[in-house]
């Protein structure tokens, strides 16, 4: 399965060459080990002194280099360990719920995915288990989907509180295989907010059924979803009804830990039931 066609193409266009130096002194104080003079970074990056002296004056004013005035010396701030705080704890979080993942595709026979949002209006794969079947749909670590598609779009829309009009133009701007319409849309999405999960069967990618549920921050708005995906002639509405049980109840256990619960590392194996 490929992701809807979101994003600009990556190219090799025109680097910009004083973020590029901006970056390159960040790196090598990450890697420094102690506070460096301007001159000793300046040298060892090859850069122009005055130029390499802006870059950090700018880098500090941005917090993300701190300077100490008694040894003229710089270091890595604070302001970088900011930036990097919510893909350290995506990560965490990835690693928590894997074996949720692992669990779901080897008890249901499907691709178990995790979902989170990148944006207002995109979603990312950010992990995935695959189950041992010889034919399985497969998805890449990164691929980037519009928010409201497929199963995972019902699901988040269904807590999203977006007002009809505003939904009706995030609709109208989907891809899809076999798109349903509008009002038959909306019955999914509600169907999803009152079972816990939320089923594209065929929709989105045609022979391919989606089941997925949301997992909701301490205020209730959708952050991830975790989601089963396998052909639909082997998901059987019987099953999607069980895999759709099964995903609701992990990402009741990963809300709750989003809200300062705990996440099972050991999840019940292959399989279990509200």
């Amino acid at each position: 399965m490929q992701s809807d066609v979101d994003d600009l193409p990556v190219t090799a266009g025109k680097v910009v060459g004083a973020l590029a130096s901006g970056l390159a002194v960040v790196r090598y104080l990450s890697i420094a080990g102690a506070p460096v003079g301007v001159s000793r970074i300046a040298r060892h990056l090859d850069l122009n002194s005055s130029t390499c002296f802006n870059l950090l004056k700018t880098l500090v004013h941005e917090r993300l280099v701190e300077f100490d005035e008694s040894t003229k010396t710089y270091r890595i701030g604070l302001g970088l360990v900011e930036l990097a705080k919510g893909a350290l704890e995506s990560a965490s979080y990835a690693r928590l719920v894997h074996p949720h993942l692992e669990a779901v595709a080897v008890g249901h026979k499907v691709t178990a995915t995790l979902w989170q949002r990148a944006s207002d209006d995109r979603v990312v794969l950010v992990d995935r288990a695959d189950n041992d079947a010889t034919m399985r749909v497969h998805m890449n670590i990164g691929q980037r989907l519009p928010m409201f598609v497929s199963a995972l779009g019902r699901t988040i829309a269904a807590h999203a509180g977006l007002p009809r009009t505003e939904l009706r133009r995030r609709f109208d701007a989907l891809r899809w295989d076999d798109p349903p319409d509008f009002e038959a849309y909306l019955r999914s999405v509600d169907e999803a907010g009152r079972r816990g999960y939320g089923v594209d069967g065929g929709c989105y990618v045609r022979g391919v059924t989606s089941v997925s549920s949301a997992v909701l921050d301490s205020s209730g708005r959708p952050v991830m979803a975790i989601s089963g995906t396998g052909f639909t002639a082997q998901l059987p509405r019987a099953k999607v009804k069980l895999l759709g049980e099964s995903l609701r109840e992990r990402a009741q256990l990963v809300s709750r830990a989003l809200s300062g619960g705990g996440v099972t590392d050991h999840p019940r194996h292959p399989d279990f039931k509200t």
